[in-house]
């Protein structure tokens, strides 16, 4: 009973560890913090002037940032009512070889009122790092 108890709790936490998308910053995406081919979250606000829409209508590539560093999103899909330049947002992908973060989903904030709490704490982490106001890099 003890081996049959033992295996079903290995089983279980190996399929919990599987299903797990962890958060990440686009700073902390920029100083590869990310765990390579793995799936995982990522948040920030929409850049002013970055979302550009691709010919087929569907695929929209635009640069998320947390106010230090910057990352260039591509996302082919519909995009949610409330998704806007200089809003927040969370993208659940992967990055690909050329520092692309590809999402298979995109989050908007449901109002005006309403940050995501995971992109709040990467913005005010940047905020104390002193990056309001300096330079803003972008990953190719």
């Amino acid at each position: 009973m003890v081996a049959v108890a033992g295996l079903a709790v290995g089983l279980f936490l190996n399929v919990f560890k599987s299903n797990i998308q962890l958060f990440y910053s686009p700073s902390e995406v920029a100083d590869g913090l990310v765990p390579d081919g793995a799936e995982f979250k990522v948040g920030g606000l929409v850049a002013a002037n970055s979302v550009a829409r691709q010919g087929d209508g569907l695929t929209v590539e635009f640069l998320l940032t947390d106010n230090a560093n910057t990352i260039p999103i591509r996302y082919t899909g519909i995009l949610p009512d409330l998704f806007r330049e200089g809003q927040g947002t969370v993208s659940v992908g992967k990055l690909n070889r050329d520092g692309v973060f590809v999402a298979s989903k995109v989050l908007a904030k449901h109002d005006e009122n309403y940050m995501p709490p995971e992109v709040a704490d990467a913005l005010e982490k940047a905020k104390e790092k002193g990056a309001y106001g300096g330079d803003t890099v972008i990953m190719q």
